[in-house]
């Protein structure tokens, strides 16, 4: 039987109805991270908090990526199934700016400032056939 496993431990809750990045806080100067860290990269301080980051922000810029990702990446899409997808960076009020896949993957859907949320799903399926779940965003309705 296949199971849904994370792309990777420790980047979003999960198995969760209600996903979230999970990301870092240095407690001595206040700056956030994603993916979580053992120490703050701005202070050095090991005094760091896990916290779950905003699910919505805002588009701060994108990019449209014309081919294939390279290992670690890899989804299920072969060089004949490819269709080109956004990349860019969605800054989440109060914590960071993360860079995610977008769902929407043409110019015309997408606009710097846009609201956007984050989504979870079947990003590619391993050898025994489980799926395997990851984050993107996508225009926030």
């Amino acid at each position: 039987m296949s199971k849904k496993i994370p792309i990777a431990e420790g980047l979003f809750t999960w198995p969760s109805d209600n996903p979230a990045l999970l990301g870092s806080r240095c407690q001595e100067c206040g700056i956030a991270e994603f993916p979580r860290k053992l120490s703050c990269p701005a202070c050095g301080s090991e005094n760091v908090v896990s916290e779950e980051l905003p699910r919505r922000g805002k588009l701060w810029t994108w990019t449209i990526q014309g081919f294939m990702p390279k290992k670690p990446y890899l989804s299920d899409e072969t060089p004949e199934t490819f269709r080109p997808f956004g990349v860019g960076y969605v800054e989440l009020p109060g914590a960071v700016c993360v860079e995610s896949r977008l769902l929407e993957n043409t110019a015309e859907d997408l606009k710097i400032g846009m609201e956007m949320e984050l989504v979870v799903g079947t990003y590619r399926h391993d050898e025994e056939g489980n799926e395997i779940v990851g984050f993107a965003f996508k225009a926030a309705n």
